[in-house]
Formats: structure tokens, sequence, C-alpha cells
């Protein structure tokens, strides 16, 4: 029996509904738990592998606990750098109300780190009436749009990945919130150099490794580094790449970020908005000549200075 026969014996075609024709799909009739038969967790994973990200409707019954215990089903949860949500240790509560990141610029999730998230599972708790859209783009479709001499040039590019970028152009803190940004900037620091084109591990897709933690190219000059960085970016963020996601109260995002980078548009100015991240430990990188990702720094604990 073939994958493809095999998938549509557990999740009917019919309830697959394609968001946009490169990246996005909406999966039906799932009520997403921890107790889900294996069968049908590795047939999400299949689906999230073939659209990069897929979106559930209608999950109103999850909460903290079972969202974390539907994450957990994917592997090793990486504790959040800013603070979890309440009662939980592994959930990032992403609250407008309360100096929550409004990540409005494209980023993978923790690229910072050497084994970056490989999923990331987002649920929405409290949603705008207007506003609040998710945006993701397909880094694989990217890199096969480059013409095959810039494919080559980027197979070749390494960059530096940081958590010494400026986080006050994605946030707006209260007060007590701004110790949680400096103690990134300072007591959490990760920097790693990645391959700007990464071997996908479980597909064998190259895929585009760049977004708003990238500082700099390895031994590129600033501007000429800044100028290719920009060339890269424009491919991965063609509309042709992208699908955006309408959330309502209660939807569920998976994505896989190996694959895909995303922006959260910031277009519901004081309207209240939260969401719930859970990050799922990945590998890391290899590039195409096979070699792997370097963490430079790594510092998790408070100086003893």
């Amino acid at each position: 029996m073939s994958e493809t026969s095999a998938i549509d014996n557990i999740i009917p075609r019919t309830d697959v509904v394609k968001r946009a024709p490169r990246i996005g799909a909406e999966i039906r009739n799932i009520k997403l738990s921890g107790d889900l038969p294996g069968q049908t967790i590795a047939a999400i994973n299949a689906l999230l592998l073939e659209h990069k990200v897929i979106f559930f409707r209608d999950q109103s019954h999850l909460d903290d606990a079972e969202q974390e215990r539907f994450a957990l089903r994917w592997g090793k949860i990486v504790p959040p750098l800013l603070r979890a949500a309440e009662g939980t240790t592994s959930i990032l509560e992403i609250d407008s109300a309360h100096g929550g990141v409004r990540a409005d610029n494209w980023h993978i999730d923790l690229s910072c780190m050497d084994a970056y998230p490989k999923i990331s599972v987002l649920r929405g708790v409290v949603i705008p009436p207007v506003g609040g859209d998710t945006v993701w783009s397909n880094t694989a479709a990217a890199y096969l749009d480059l013409p095959p001499p810039l494919q080559r040039l980027a197979d070749d590019l390494w960059a530096a990945h940081s958590t010494a970028y400026d986080f006050s152009n994605t946030v707006r803190p209260s007060e007590a919130d701004q110790k949680l940004y400096d103690e990134i900037r300072t007591k959490k620091r990760f920097e790693t150099e990645h391959p700007v084109v990464r071997v996908h591990p479980e597909t064998g897709e190259r895929t585009l490794v760049l977004g708003s933690y990238v500082t700099r190219l390895v031994d590129i000059p600033k501007y000429d580094g800044h100028r290719l960085v920009s060339l890269f970016e424009s491919h991965i963020t063609k509309p042709e790449n992208t699908v955006r996601w309408n959330w309502k109260r209660g939807d569920v995002a998976i994505w896989d970020n190996r694959a895909t980078m995303h922006y959260a548009v910031n277009d519901f100015g004081e309207q209240r908005r939260v969401v719930h991240r859970v990050a799922i430990e990945g590998q890391v990188p290899v590039s195409v000549d096979g070699r792997c990702s370097i963490a430079r720094v790594n510092v998790t604990k408070p100086s003893q200075q």
C-alpha cells in the first residue's frame, strides 16, 4: 500500500483542504488530543511534511495541559525563552495585553539555537474580531525558485543567528516585562552559525534558513551580507510562496519550522490577542556538503560574577 493510500485510510483526502497552491492545508473532522492513535499522528505528520503548515478549526476543547500532551506526541518540548503560561513550564503565552511579542517580522522560531525547534504548535486563545492573522512561507519552494547560480551561492553561505537582535522592534513591554527582554540579551544568550541552505532530515528537500535572528553572513562584509539576505528573503516572502490564516478562537496551527518562515501581522491595534505556543526540539541542521551548524554562544544561566 502506498503512503498516500495509507494516509487516506486514516484522514480522507476530502478532509484535507489546500489553502494555497504551494503551502498550507486545513485538516477537518479531527479532534486533537494527546490520546490520538499513533497511526493518526503519523498521518498528520505526513500531511505536515507535504503542506508545511496545517490548520485545525474548532479545537476549543484543548486547554494548556491537553495542548502540551498533544505536542509531546511529536517529541521533546523546548522550554520558552520568555515567561511560560501560568501553570505550565513548556507553553509560551503571547499576550498583547502584557507586553507580548508582536513578531511582525519574518522569522524561524528560535533559529538562534543550534538544534532549533522542528515543529511549533500554536493555539488561538483570545482572538480579536478583526486582524491578527499569521502568514507562513515555504522556504523549500523559495529555494527551488532561485536561478541555479543563486542556488549554488546560497549553498555555500552561512549565517549567524543570535538573540542579540533588537527585541524592541517586536515588543512593547511593560516596565515589569522589560526585565525579561534584558534577561534574554544578557543571561539567555544564543548565537549559532547555520548554513543558509539546510537539507531537511525527513524529506531531503533543501530549505532556506534566514529570518530576523540573522545578524550577519559569515565571512561576508556587512553591506554585501545585508544585500544578499534581502535578495534571498525576497524569494521566501513572494506571495506565491505564502499562505495567510485568519484566526478564530480554538484554532490550532502546526508548522514545520525547518521548512517555513512566518510573520504575525500587527494590525489589530489595542485589541487583545492571546496565543499559546509549544515548540518541539529539532535536529542540528546539516548543509548540502554535510557540515553541521555550530553553536558559538550558549549561555542559559545567570553570570556568577
